[in-house]
């Protein structure tokens, strides 16, 4: 019975925190920029953590930011709380983008903007390359740990070609699943249980 009393507790955390592995939130992980949500991690040190939210669609176009911007028919996420007046991104595109880092075997963040506009313009690159980001999720020194030990995230490794794929909100739910059999029940828990 003791078993049951503990659904909700993440007990496969002895997965390293590192740059390219996923965060999941829990079921009832409070507020809008993370219920639900899955994190793909950038960059992890003693300093801090920087993630982007892979399953939160925005209704926004990068021209809206950057008027000058190429046509381009790409979607944007919401990457997190943090500098929602930026645009980041995550892209296949390698060294082929100067200045970009790389996070997991061809996954790479960031790079220089101007040489992307001009390759966007000259059609080098195509939208399933790249995955843009409004704002990013940040964790200072020590504070990821602390969200860890209280369970509010479950660390699991990933695939790049899952990260780069098509995402919405139900994305959450498949990575429960890909997660392991003792996270079934919170594919079906409402969001709200109150609200039952």
């Amino acid at each position: 019975m003791k078993e049951n009393l503990d659904i909700f507790r993440i007990k496969t955390n002895n997965v390293p925190t590192k740059k390219g592995r996923i965060l999941i939130a829990e079921p009832f992980l409070p507020g809008n920029y993370f219920s639900r949500s899955v994190v793909f991690l950038v960059a992890h040190s003693d300093k801090g953590s920087v993630g982007f939210i892979l399953n939160k669609e925005i209704n926004f176009e990068i021209q809206d930011v950057f008027p000058d911007f190429p046509e381009f028919d790409a979607k944007v996420f919401l990457g997190g709380p943090v500098a929602t007046d930026s645009i980041y991104y995550i892209h296949k595109l390698g060294k082929k983008l100067p200045g970009s880092i790389n996070i997991l075997g061809d996954l790479y963040w960031g790079g220089d903007f101007d040489v992307l506009k001009a390759q966007i313009t000259s059609g080098i690159i195509r939208p399933s390359d790249i995955h843009f980001f409004l704002g990013y999720s940040g964790w200072d020194s020590g504070q990821l740990e602390e969200e860890l030990k209280v369970d509010s995230w479950l660390v699991t490794d990933v695939e790049e070609a899952a990260v780069m794929r098509e995402f919405d909100e139900i994305s959450w739910t498949e990575f429960v699943k890909k997660a392991g059999n003792r996270y079934a029940i919170w594919e079906n828990f409402p969001e709200n249980p109150t609200l039952n």
